[in-house]
């Protein structure tokens, strides 16, 4: 009975272990504030959400500031209103001026800052989005947004770390929106003489095909005739032998 606990007493202890291990490795990392959606495309217009979680265990998240880069101005930003919460938007000069639809902006948008009502926020285990409009968006690879996150004991978290590209996400990270170049489309002009010249193949091969039915038709007619001849003249020639 003893042999028989034993290797039961080690296999259990070993499914302990990988399971201890397992267990710490998928444990949940820790969360920060992001943009949605993370890709756009250059000069386009979008809707995006700043997803900000709370991760006090005891505060509530009263107050979220987001600084737009000044090395990527946005000609138009736009807020939508969030229940329970206000508000405000500065702005800074842009030189060189932004053109929007043909008019030069001389002023850009640098910072959103939201504030819960009294007793409000965003409680701990709960997370709040807050949506915006931007656009045209501009010509670069990417946006980095760093934010500030204020606690209702006053604590801040500083969402304001640069990733590096191939390197290890930093503690604090900022929200990045990666922004691609717009793909190139065919004009309506260049496209027409194709689709004439696609007809124009197609009612050749159509005449092609019809000119090679009524051939072979015809030979086909020919094929009886002759072979209906040649039917008749071998029953005369006995005929004409006796």
């Amino acid at each position: 009975m003893i042999r028989l606990r034993r290797p039961a007493t080690a296999a259990a202890l070993t499914l302990a272990a990988v399971a201890t291990a397992v267990l710490g490795l998928a444990g949940p990392a820790s969360a920060h504030v992001t943009v949605n959606p993370t890709e756009a495309t250059q000069g386009g217009y979008g809707r995006f959400a700043f997803r900000v979680p709370n991760e006090s265990d005891t505060a509530s998240t009263t107050k979220v500031e987001v600084n737009l880069p000044e090395s990527a101005p946005v000609g138009s930003v736009s807020t939508m209103p969030v229940p329970g919460w206000t508000v405000t938007v500065e702005k800074r000069k842009v030189d060189p001026p932004i053109e929007v639809h043909g008019s030069q902006l001389t002023e850009a948008v640098s910072k959103l800052t939201w504030t819960a009502a009294p007793n409000g926020g965003v409680k701990p285990g709960e997370f709040q989005e807050f949506p915006v409009s931007m656009g045209p968006l501009p010509q670069t690879d990417r946006m980095v947004f760093k934010v500030l996150q204020t606690y209702s004991d006053g604590n801040v978290s500083r969402w304001i770390e640069e990733p590096t590209p191939g390197g290890e996400e930093p503690e604090n990270p900022a929200p990045v929106l990666t922004l691609t170049a717009a793909s190139a489309s065919a004009s309506p002009a260049a496209s027409a003489p194709a689709a004439a010249a696609d007809d124009d193949d197609d009612d050749a091969d159509t005449g092609a095909a019809t000119a090679f039915g009524v051939a072979g038709l015809v030979a086909g007619l020919a094929g009886l005739v002759l072979g209906g001849l040649a039917f008749l003249r071998t029953r005369r020639e006995p005929a004409a032998k006796s």
